[in-house]
């Protein structure tokens, strides 16, 4: 099954982030928490305003471990400074081509996003990498591929076709005005 994540970015979120964050969650959607920007202590605060329901941490592993996540969402860089951290949660890994995807797998990831596919504004000026890429990045492996970057319900079926896992969407999660109805327009193309 085709399967929807969320990642945030306060930044973008209009109205209340952490009443953002609960709304998707409670509709079933599983966000990665994204705020690299914010120190350990800030990060902790806000994973325990979360909450553990759909919620996989982003970077901060000993804050996710001190609120008891099982999940955890990292660049490759950190992963291959950590490998042990593959054994101790179920860890995806964003990843840039199929040589890093291939790496992550065998580094013990569970998962990849893969992008940037479509150009995006989290991505400014830089070209995305395409739907070929995304094929090319799930030949390659065995593990669930998750496509990032300018994905919408207008595009959301190309990167079904690719026979990619699923999508990660930020912008759209953050802005928009109804998260129940943005959920069912992704599924529903």
């Amino acid at each position: 099954m085709f399967k929807i994540i969320a990642v945030s970015n306060r930044r973008l979120c209009s109205g209340g982030f952490v009443q953002r964050i609960k709304e998707i969650t409670s509709a079933g959607t599983e966000v990665i928490l994204r705020e690299k920007d914010l120190s350990p202590k800030e990060y902790a605060q806000l994973l325990d305003k979360a909450g553990h329901k759909n919620i996989i941490p982003h970077s901060f592993y000993e804050q996710a471990r001190n609120a008891g996540h099982k999940k955890l969402h990292l660049p490759l860089r950190m992963l291959s400074e950590n490998p042990q951290l593959a054994e101790e949660f179920r860890v995806g890994v964003s990843i840039h081509s199929p040589e890093e995807a291939a790496e992550a797998q065998r580094l013990g990831a569970a998962y990849v996003t893969a992008g940037h596919i479509f150009a995006t504004d989290c991505k400014k000026g830089l070209p995305g990498r395409g739907l070929k890429f995304l094929k090319a990045v799930k030949q390659g492996t065995q593990i669930p591929v998750y496509a990032i970057g300018g994905i919408c319900a207008d595009n959301i079926k190309e990167i079904k076709e690719t026979g990619a896992d699923g999508a990660c969407i930020m912008s759209g999660f953050m802005r928009c005005a109804d998260v129940k109805e943005f959920i069912y327009a992704l599924h529903r193309n």
